[in-house]
């Protein structure tokens, strides 16, 4: 598809993503930039680490991981909640520690995956893709 020269890149991504929220069955694959460096997984601001959404309706919010843990799930009551039939409601836990940042998957229906692949725990790094139900979550770093 050519883009339209009138269209801002956000109001492509809408318009090319428009009516996904209500497929359950709509996946997404991330979007990679060969050229980014490892300074394109730095966010700005005081944090230890962030996810970022990659793919999808919400391309490009972040979720700032405080220390201890972060719930995310369909749930309402998750730190992180993702709203779609594919997530599930108690889906996977983010704990930051002095050690790093690990992920564990709470017993999730459709999992959760680390760089393509099913874990139940994982360590994670900046850079590393992390997809729960059809979200597609980046690790990014900040300033602390």
């Amino acid at each position: 598809m050519d883009k339209d020269p009138e269209r801002t890149d956000a109001e492509s991504i809408a318009a090319d993503n428009a009516g996904l929220d209500n497929d359950s069955t709509a996946a997404f694959r991330p979007v990679r930039r060969p050229d980014a460096g490892e300074e394109s997984m730095r966010v700005e601001g005081s944090f230890k680490y962030a996810l970022v959404v990659e793919g999808g309706p919400q391309t490009g919010l972040t979720y700032v991981l405080g220390e201890g843990e972060t719930t995310a799930g369909r749930t309402p009551e998750s730190d992180i909640f993702l709203a779609d039939v594919t997530v599930s409601r108690h889906h996977a836990v983010f704990k930051v520690d002095p050690e790093g940042l690990i992920v564990t998957d709470l017993g999730s229906t459709n999992g959760t995956y680390v760089n393509g692949r099913r874990h139940e725990i994982a360590a994670l790094a900046p850079g590393d893709e992390v997809m729960l139900g059809k979200f597609h979550l980046v690790v990014v770093v900040g300033n602390v």
